[in-house]
């Protein structure tokens, strides 16, 4: 059983507390409360305590582990779609939660990543997180790219594009982490210039099915999520 709870910033602490009491088997943990969660548990995973983000929590026998699914998400769903990683060009455009989830999950896969953020500070942290192949650049650099990531919020509710549309063509993929709506605005001027487009559905879902993965131990149902989550998704359009 997969329940959802609301639950108010500063109170997960209480949460964490009663997965312990109940042995409840794990978490899926969303905002505001990935930070918060890299605290409450009781180990944590490479990648998300490089991230400072925990957004899957497996009880392992009274054990809090905090995971972060964000980035093998993406390389899931990339993957999926038949779209190589190592050896190619990504501009990542942001340097929040997500985009530093995929920059890291990215630069280890071996992609060379261009962070693209309008703090140049925030930027260089995050490009840190994809190592030696990684670096700041600028939105000139999309049309050196092969692959574009939209990691802003810019589309979500369907309005705005992150960059300007005479960068975007072929042979480039985009592929917008944004899923509400699923068809965004950069993902429409994408294909209108003839570039491959991507939505966000697909790093949703596995990210999800990473997440089951490591709570059951057994393949998850990713054709079945992936259905579900469009059609819960068209409702809210």
């Amino acid at each position: 059983m997969f329940v959802a709870f609301r639950v108010a910033a500063g109170d997960a602490r209480r949460v964490f507390d009663g997965v312990r009491a109940a042995g409840i088997g794990g978490l899926a943990v969303t905002m505001p409360h990935k930070a918060a969660a890299c605290a409450l548990v009781d180990e944590l995973t490479p990648e998300a305590d490089a991230l400072g983000a925990v957004n899957c929590v497996v009880n392992r026998e009274g054990t809090l582990v905090g995971h972060n699914t964000d980035g093998d998400g993406l390389l899931r769903a990339l993957a999926s779609d038949g779209v190589g990683v190592a050896g190619e060009r990504f501009v990542v455009l942001g340097a929040g939660g997500a985009a530093r989830s995929v920059i890291a999950a990215l630069g280890r896969a071996g992609a060379e990543v261009i962070v693209v953020n309008r703090s140049a500070e925030k930027a260089e942290a995050a490009a840190a997180l994809g190592g030696p192949q990684c670096s700041v650049g600028s939105l000139d650099d999309i049309e050196k790219a092969s692959r574009l990531v939209n990691a802003t919020s810019v589309g979500m509710g369907g309005d705005g594009i992150p960059v300007p549309v005479e960068m975007l063509g072929p042979p480039q993929i985009v592929i917008d982490l944004v899923y509400h709506p699923v068809d965004t605005p950069l993902l429409r001027a994408a294909r209108e210039c003839g570039a491959r487009a991507i939505d966000g559905v697909g790093m949703l879902v596995h990210q999800g099915a990473r997440a089951f993965e490591l709570w059951t131990g057994v393949d998850a149902p990713v054709e079945a999520m992936n259905a579900a989550a469009r059609a819960a998704l068209a409702t809210r359009s």
